[in-house]
């Protein structure tokens, strides 16, 4: 079958030193420390066949994620950006969708025909923070277009404990196509449930919240913020284009920073002013940039705010502790969308119609155009770019 494969060479950086386990494995903790000249080749992979509690799908969507596009950049000496665990080869894509075509022995639920959204975090359920909950967390977890074959490809094979029917969804719309395509954005949506609801333990309603980055995990946590009853929300990017998708996408004021400053203006001081004074209550890093956000959470924390770190980036931030202590604010991380019930709370936010995710889809394109869909997603212009494979 077709599939997009993610290559490059094990080569690890001056000052990286993996560890036996990494070695062995060949599983880097940290990609960008090690895979250095990525280069993405479509090839045929064997079909893949179902073990005991595996379904095959056939992929209908799958998203390209910051993720992917970090996967595909390099950094000077040509080592790619990812900062994630990632063993390659690897097939590419996690955000996907699909119709079920085959299962293994002893499938309880997923029946064949149905269509599903799968959760990428592939986790195992018997290790210590699994059995507490911690999913995201799990000491054995492999990732969907990481450490386990992606949905850049015509089928992929996946525990039917990752899966979530959309069949409700494609009854509401009309449309098992449409259902897909916008079931492709659970992954998404998730993050930022995760993070805000899971992680953090909610947001109140009538809270502010500012949203720094304004990729696909900052439109969803705008989107599901403002279903939950946000009285404001700020936004902020350095893309003009994702600054109107966050407006789209139910934001009450939203700037592209660059601008910002050249106006004279600061993120701090928008936030305090949109808020009399107060600040956020919560605030969303969505950007990846610590170093350049912090500065601006630190000063708009309101008293008792919390931050949600929903990036990713190997850098470190310097973070003023001491605004923590006075203000009794907290910073939370928070890694994954599985477990939590997020997948199935964003589907039924989707069926009832309590979110419109749709403006977020900037970009349809086939499978065999995967290349040009990672290449596009460089410029950060989009919101969520689709690589469709219609299913039979």
């Amino acid at each position: 079958m077709r599939a997009f494969v993610l290559h490059a060479e094990w080569e690890p950086r001056s000052g990286y030193q993996p560890d036996v386990g990494e070695v062995q494995t060949r599983l880097a903790r940290q990609a960008s420390g090690v895979w250095r000249n990525p280069e993405v080749r479509e090839q045929a992979v064997a079909e893949p066949v179902p073990a005991a509690g595996e379904v095959v799908v056939e992929v209908g969507s799958c998203g390209v994620c910051g993720s992917d596009t970090h996967c595909v950049e390099r950094d000077d000496e040509g080592y790619l950006l990812f900062s994630g665990p990632a063993r390659l080869p690897v097939v590419l894509g996690h955000e996907y969708t699909g119709r079920v075509v085959a299962k293994g022995e002893g499938v309880r639920e997923a029946r064949v025909g149905q269509l599903v959204a799968a959760e990428g975090m592939l986790y195992c359920g018997v290790c210590g923070a699994c059995r507490r909950g911690l999913v995201n967390q799990c000491v054995r977890l492999r990732m969907t277009g990481f450490s386990a074959p992606g949905a850049f490809a015509d089928r992929v094979v996946v525990h039917e404990k990752h899966l979530w029917s959309l069949d409700g969804l494609a009854e509401r719309l009309g449309s098992s196509r449409a259902a897909l395509d916008l079931g492709a954005l659970v992954e998404p949506l998730s993050c930022p449930y995760n993070g805000i609801w899971v992680a953090a333990g909610g947001m109140r309603p009538g809270s502010h919240v500012a949203v720094h980055g304004c990729g696909p995990i900052g439109l969803g946590a705008i989107l599901l913020c403002r279903a939950a009853g946000a009285a404001s929300i700020v936004a902020f990017d350095v893309v003009p284009e994702r600054v109107a998708l966050a407006m789209a996408c139910g934001a009450d004021l939203a700037y592209e920073v660059g601008a910002l400053g050249r106006a004279g203006g600061d993120p701090a001081d928008v936030i305090l002013q949109a808020t009399r004074g107060w600040g956020a209550d919560l605030q969303i890093e969505a950007a990846g940039a610590a170093v350049a956000t912090w500065p601006t959470i630190e000063r708009a924390f309101a008293p008792g705010g919390t931050m949600v770190y929903l990036g990713r980036t190997g850098e470190r931030a310097l973070v003023g502790l001491d605004a923590l202590v006075s203000g009794a604010c907290r910073v939370v991380g928070s890694r994954g969308h599985a477990g939590g019930g997020c997948f199935p709370a964003v589907i039924r936010l989707l069926e009832a119609e309590r979110i419109d995710p749709s403006a977020m889809i900037t970009a349809r394109m086939p499978l065999s155009r995967t290349p040009s869909a990672l290449e596009r997603s460089r410029s950060r212009t989009d919101g969520k770019i689709l690589v469709q494979s219609d299913p039979a």
